[in-house]
């Protein structure tokens, strides 16, 4: 007799408790929805976790055949799956990495991209200026190949598709572009003074090279050469500049962490940055390699090709992929 009223007065606790595990239940759906609440749902679940192990303890010692016991094995089945299940699949964590993490973390670097090309472009005025009024310096930027090219009435690109095929210039486009981008971020850790070397070389080589080559009257064909791939290789080179005058700056002022912890966070961030904008190196790569050098495409052509490319690339990493919606009502 005196079992039963234990028993019957453990049911009684353990109903009192009913309202938590719905909850919990409440708190499962919505961590598997496109919730904007998931971050507390999730938080919700790992501390109704440790509540329902003591529960269910307690009921599988003290009424193990009840009903209600196996709905507490249920609910501690279900949250175990939600706490340890193994990571998300690879189409979904890009998805997040393409319409959350980068446009937050692009948002964030608005200032020092505003900075990094300012300083870009007085590199390319000053570059400009500097070879117009003294053209004998343009050794500085340019090689002693590339300057008898242009003396002779050639730009040192026209025989670029007899020298080798278009997938091989591509390949080799594609490591340059990713090895000047790595250069521009990586040198940010000289407190952001190997990033503002970096830019500005290329800007002055950019202005100079244009300034000697409309001596000639040949910088309208090299900015139809350069306009096609141009637009996305540049953008990538400001914003990796970006971050390695951000990587500068938490190392001179690192905030409430150290500079180890300051470094390794702009780091993983870039690292997310430069992920999103490889494709778009690759395809300027491609671009570069069968488009700049073919003769067949026209100005109008090669423009369109360029600056398409280069909003896509800024309106991708700023706001997310356009198909984000669609995907994500798939399950990817």
């Amino acid at each position: 007799m005196k079992h039963n009223l234990d028993q019957e007065a453990l049911s009684k606790w353990l109903n009192t408790h009913f309202d938590t595990w719905q909850q919990l239940e409440k708190n499962l759906k919505a961590k598997n929805s496109d919730s904007d609440n998931e971050l507390k749902s999730s938080r919700e679940i790992l501390s109704g976790f440790r509540s329902i192990q003591s529960d269910l303890s307690l009921a599988r010692r003290n009424m193990p055949a009840h009903p209600l016991t196996r709905y507490l094995e249920s609910l501690f089945i279900k949250c175990h799956e939600a706490i340890y299940q193994p990571p998300r699949q690879f189409l979904s964590q890009i998805t997040d990495l393409y319409n959350i993490e980068v446009p937050l973390l692009m948002r964030q670097l608005l200032k020092p991209i505003i900075a990094t090309l300012f300083i870009f472009v007085l590199s390319i005025l000053a570059g400009w200026l500097l070879i117009a009024f003294f053209p004998n310096l343009v050794t500085l930027f340019a090689s002693p190949e590339m300057i008898n090219h242009v003396q002779s009435g050639r730009l040192w690109t026209d025989d670029l598709l007899n020298i080798m095929p278009s997938s091989i210039v591509s390949l080799g486009i594609i490591t340059n572009n990713i090895t000047v981008s790595l250069f521009a971020f990586t040198l940010g850790a000289l407190y952001g003074l190997g990033t503002l070397y970096i830019i500005s070389m290329n800007g002055l080589m950019l202005g100079g090279v244009f300034a000697f080559t409309a001596q000639y009257n040949l910088a309208d064909r090299l900015f139809k050469f350069i306009i096609g791939h141009g637009v996305v290789e540049l953008s990538v080179i400001i914003i990796a500049g970006a971050m390695g005058l951000r990587l500068g700056e938490a190392l001179i002022r690192s905030g409430a962490n150290n500079r180890l912890q300051a470094f390794r966070e702009v780091t993983l961030n870039a690292g997310k940055v430069m992920l999103a904008a490889l494709p778009f190196l690759i395809l300027a790569g491609l671009i570069e390699g069968f488009i700049s050098p073919n003769d067949s495409f026209e100005l109008l052509e090669r423009i369109f090709v360029g600056t398409s490319s280069g909003l896509l690339l800024w309106y991708i990493l700023f706001f997310g992929m356009p198909l984000k919606n669609k995907l994500q009502h798939t399950g990817l």
